[in-house]
Order: C-alpha cells, then sequence, then structure tokens
C-alpha cells in the first residue's frame, strides 16, 4: 500500500512507540516559520454552488457579528433577529445564510451551531488558523425556513465554545449575512419521466396535494435544548436520551423531522473505535471503545420513527491537519442533515396531545451534540384534519460482529442493516392521500491492527436508502421522492519513532467520499464527492511539528439548475491544480 511505500521515503529511528489504538486523532499545527504561509490564506470546502448564486440578491443583511475568544463552558451569544422590511419583504424567492470567519494564531478546530427561534440552521466547524491568519466562507439555501424568517420576536443564536490562553491564542471572528431573492432560478433540466421514476411519479403533485415538492413548511418546531452550553443535546453515553414534548397542529397535513448530528470526545473517530474488550485485555489507557457502530434514533412516545448511520465527517484538526488546508473535509464546514418523514405518524400525533419526541445514539459514548427541527405543513382550510397510521413495529438492527486478536494485533468486522417501512393516511381539504416512507441502510466495517498494534486500518461502507410515497384516494402516485447515498471511507494509520525524543511520526492516509442520487419534485440530481489525502507528519504530544500532505479532490453535480464540477489538488497547504467547469458531459 501507499503507506508503505512512504515509509521508505522516512529516516530510521529508534525511539520506542506506543499502540495506534487511539488513532486517529486531533491535533494543531505548531510548525516551524518556514513552512508557514506568508500571508494570509483563504480555506473552502469544496461543493456545489448554489443555483441562484449569479442572480443579485434583493437585499442583504448582517444579522451576526461576534468574537469567540474564551468561550468554553460559557452561554452562547444571542441576538435579535428581524426581516427587512419595504421593497425587501417576503416572500422570497430564496434566501441564503451567508457566514464569513477568520482567525489567526493557533487554535484546535471548534464546532458551532447557528439557532433561529431554538432552530438550527447550520451545523458548522472552524479551521484550524496560522500565525499569519485565515479565513472562510459558509453559503448555505435556507429557504425552506422561510417560516421564521418572516418572523421578528425570534433570536438568533451561534454557540461556538474556544479556549483561549497563553498556548492556543485564535480567536474566531465570525459574521452571519442573511441575502434575500426576489427572482426564481430558470430551470435548464426537464422533469424525470414517468417511465423513469418508477412508471408512477406525477409531475402534477402541486395541484393534485396543494402544495409543491420544494415548498416551505408553514411551521418550525425545534426538538432542541434550553441550556447555557448551546441548544443542542448532549449525549454521554449510550443510555443517554434527549426528549421534548410537543403539541401537533391537528390541522397537520404533512411533518418532517430533519435531524442534525455530530460526534466529539471519545467518539469523534468512531469509525476507528476498537471493542472495549480489546482496550481493557491490553490496558490501553483510552476512552476510544463501544466498537465502531453508531446509529442515531429518532423515537415518538418511546416508538423509533427513524434512524440514520452519519456520514463520517473529518474536522479540520482531525487524522492530519496538514490534509486540510487549504480545502477542508467533506462536510467539515456545512455537516449534512438528514430528513425523516413523520406523516405515516399523524394518526397517533393529531389526538391534541404533547407527544414526546426523543433523540439517542447507539452505542454512543462521550460525547454527541443533537437536535432536530419538525417541519410541518398545515391545511388551511380546516381546523382540524383526520389521520390514521398503520400498525407497525420498528425492526430491530440486525448487528453481527467477529472480533479476533491477539494482545494488540487483530480485527474486528462489524455488518449491520436495517430495513423499516411506515403507512398512514391523511384526509385533509386536497383529499385523501396515503404516503409511505421506507428505510433502508446497510453497514460494514473493519478494523486491523498490524505490527504491535502501530499500524491501523480502517475500511467503512454505508449504503443509506430513503423513500417517500404518496398516493391518492385512486391509487395514483402523486409523489415520490428517494435519496441514494454511498459514502465509503478508508483511514491508513501508522506509527513510527520520530527524530526526537518524545515525538514520533504518523503516516496518515484519508480516502472518503459522498454519492448521492436524489429524486425531488420530479427533478433527478446526482452528486459525486471524492477526496484522496496521503502524507505523514512528526507530532509532539497533539502538536504537528513537521510533514508533507498530499490532497486531491473531486466534486461533480447535475440537477434541473445544470451541472457544475470542480477537481483540486493541494500539497503541503498549496494548490496546485484547480479546474472548474459547468458544461454537463453527458447525460448520465
Amino acid at each position: 500500500m501507499y503507506g508503505f511505500f512512504l515509509f521508505l521515503l522516512l529516516p530510521l529511528f529508534t525511539n520506542p512507540v506506543s499502540s495506534s489504538s487511539s488513532s486517529p486523532d486531533r491535533f494543531t499545527k505548531s510548525l516551524p516559520s518556514s513552512l508557514l504561509r506568508h500571508k494570509t490564506q483563504e480555506y473552502f470546502e469544496l461543493g456545489r454552488p448554489l443555483p441562484f448564486d449569479h442572480l443579485i440578491p434583493s437585499c442583504s443583511r448582517r444579522v451576526l457579528t461576534h468574537c469567540f475568544a474564551n468561550t468554553i463552558n460559557g452561554p452562547p451569544f444571542s441576538t435579535k433577529y428581524s426581516p427587512p422590511r419595504s421593497d425587501c419583504s417576503s416572500p422570497w424567492s430564496h434566501v441564503a445564510l451567508e457566514l464569513r470567519a477568520k482567525c489567526k494564531g493557533e487554535q484546535y478546530d471548534r464546532i458551532a451551531g447557528l439557532w433561529l427561534g431554538g432552530a438550527e440552521l447550520l451545523r458548522t466547524s472552524t479551521a484550524e488558523p496560522t500565525k499569519k491568519g485565515i479565513f472562510w466562507k459558509v453559503r448555505k439555501d435556507i429557504t425552506k425556513y422561510s417560516s421564521l424568517l418572516v418572523r421578528s420576536d425570534l433570536n438568533l443564536t451561534m454557540m461556538l465554545e474556544n479556549v483561549v490562553d497563553r498556548v492556543f491564542t485564535g480567536v474566531y471572528r465570525v459574521e452571519v449575512h442573511f441575502l434575500y431573492y426576489k427572482e426564481y432560478v430558470a430551470v435548464s433540466e426537464p422533469r424525470v419521466s414517468s417511465i423513469i421514476a418508477d412508471q408512477t411519479f406525477n409531475s402534477n403533485f402541486g395541484e393534485k396535494l396543494g402544495i409543491v415538492a420544494d415548498e416551505p413548511a408553514d411551521l418550525i418546531i425545534p426538538i432542541s435544548d434550553t441550556g447555557d452550553r448551546g441548544l443542542w443535546f448532549r449525549i454521554e453515553s449510550e443510555s443517554d436520551f434527549h426528549a421534548k414534548q410537543i403539541r401537533i397542529p391537528r390541522n397537520t397535513r404533512r411533518v418532517v423531522l430533519e435531524l442534525y448530528v455530530s460526534f466529539h470526545g471519545n467518539d469523534e473517530f468512531w469509525y476507528s473505535n476498537p471493542p472495549s474488550l480489546y482496550i481493557t485485555t491490553n490496558n490501553i489507557t483510552t476512552g476510544r471503545g463501544n466498537g465502531a457502530y453508531r446509529e442515531v434514533f429518532v423515537t415518538v412516545d418511546g416508538e423509533m420513527v427513524g434512524s440514520e448511520v452519519p456520514f463520517p465527517v473529518v474536522f479540520t484538526g482531525g487524522i492530519n491537519p496538514l490534509f486540510w488546508e487549504p480545502v477542508v473535509a467533506i462536510g467539515a464546514f456545512n455537516l449534512p442533515s438528514y430528513d425523516l418523514e413523520l406523516t405515516p405518524f399523524l394518526g397517533k400525533l393529531l389526538d391534541g396531545k404533547v407527544h414526546s419526541f426523543g433523540i439517542g445514539v447507539t452505542d454512543g459514548i462521550s460525547y454527541w451534540l443533537v437536535d432536530a427541527n419538525l417541519h410541518i405543513w398545515l391545511d388551511h382550510r380546516s381546523k382540524t384534519v383526520q389521520a390514521k397510521s398503520s400498525t407497525f413495529a420498528f425492526p430491530a438492527t440486525e448487528v453481527k460482529r467477529n472480533a479476533q486478536f491477539k494482545q494488540l494485533d487483530g480485527s474486528f468486522k462489524i455488518k449491520a442493516q436495517r430495513r423499516s417501512d411506515f403507512v398512514g393516511w391523511v384526509k385533509s381539504s386536497s383529499g385523501n392521500h396515503t404516503t409511505t416512507f421506507s428505510q433502508k441502510y446497510k453497514f460494514t466495517s473493519s478494523i486491523s491492527f498490524e505490527k504491535n498494534g502501530t499500524y491501523k486500518l480502517v475500511n467503512q461502507r454505508v449504503k443509506s436508502e430513503r423513500d417517500v410515497k404518496v398516493v391518492n384516494e385512486k391509487g395514483a402516485v402523486v409523489l415520490r421522492t428517494s435519496v441514494r447515498r454511498r459514502y465509503p471511507l478508508n483511514v491508513i494509520t501508522a506509527i513510527l519513532p520520530g527524530s526526537k525524543k518524545g515525538t514520533y511520526l504518523l503516516v496518515t492516509n484519508v480516502t472518503h467520499s459522498m454519492k448521492e442520487k436524489n429524486l425531488h419534485g420530479g427533478y433527478l440530481s446526482r452528486v459525486y464527492n471524492s477526496q484522496d489525502s496521503r502524507g505523514w507528519m512528526e507530532v509532539k504530544d497533539h502538536s504537528v511539528l513537521s510533514g508533507t500532505a498530499n490532497t486531491r479532490q473531486s466534486f461533480g453535480y447535475r440537477d434541473e439548475f445544470g451541472c457544475y464540477s470542480r477537481a483540486i489538488g493541494a500539497i503541503d497547504g498549496s494548490l496546485i491544480r484547480d479546474n472548474t467547469t459547468f458544461h454537463c458531459l453527458s447525460a448520465s
């Protein structure tokens, strides 16, 4: 493998090294001045531009400005929000969130969240700065939160816990702007034909059901905390569970739960954790156990209604921080959220009573940050609607584990899968419609330790499928959406002795990708995002003293608005290749 060839390029050392059971890890960059940039550098995440980026916003407002210095264990920062008035008032065709940040000095990566009225708009993390300084920008389409954006009685809240002292000097300076648009984006791709969409899709969904697939919800209710350490719930163990009591309006005709997730502490690299038995048997002083399988699940009144194996986002201090400059890992600046269709459960929720919506993490250890938003569509022609949920039990996850090890060497394999189907009908002023929400995923993980535990190979594969089908009283399908996701991950870490006392060399290779096909609103979109990073670094404690890194990434996207692709190459923090095109190469 590449890692073994890289070993040949490194000098030989004789200092002892320890097991890599705690690798990968997170680090800061304490590089000598000769390896630092000579000017302020821009960082970015490779992804799809917003389809309305070429339009001129009707107005732009700076809604938050704050410096996050020594904010650890402090309350989040909040400020009053009010929508624009006069000629820029609602309705808007699109609304974008733009977060701008800058920092200089030495600092770890930090997780951050942004909420409006308790509903999370963005989960993001910071880049690790240099002495000369860095800056970056995150843009996200937040049009679907329009029912909150029109209100003037809400607080905009941001949490970013940071430590500033004599060693960690970086202060994160953040501005958040909202950009409001009146003009619509022209569609260039035709809707998917009924034949392609399983011969069932009807593009007149808006006429038949009273909404269009991308119509923002009428009401958004947060499932979030009210504590002093951010509005997310903090999951500290597999038995930890957080819930919120919510009463659903009786004229609700559709409800979707949007789930936000991030993982930290002993579970930041959960996908590489060995079983706890391996740790205790070898007397290893690490808390990173419980194996390499995690599932975030959602319950209503104690019954599971959906779950997700999250995409393994790598933060900018993770594995090898030299990989993530100036291009950060997939999802590091804009962590993905996950939608669960809860419309089939309206038969239980529309009784006028308070119901408990809960979130937990299977096998989770300290700590996870989770919350959710309930997006609710109402029947404006009626005060109540009728609904009935089919009787179903959420099937247990099939998990098979195999562990074989002798002292520090061994292999650990996990296979898991789940299939669930939920059905329920809703009778509103638009008619009687039956919704089926189907979810399926397969998970495989393989972790190997060799060379007395100093060589570690992680291989993970996740395949996820989600389908929503809406059928009218005549049996005709009036809406069908589907999401197919694949996210493979490979991580190699190998520990060698360092050149000085108290240091060690860490050879690191990371390849990961996100592949997605999405049928939504009659349009088919495809995305492919793949990143390959290879290099090594010399480390003392958690500080990177020297090293080299080579990162390649390719991104491609095609949807109803057109095509976009970009390919980059970076070596030791400098871009050596950056090619972009908006040309559609093929119809596939």
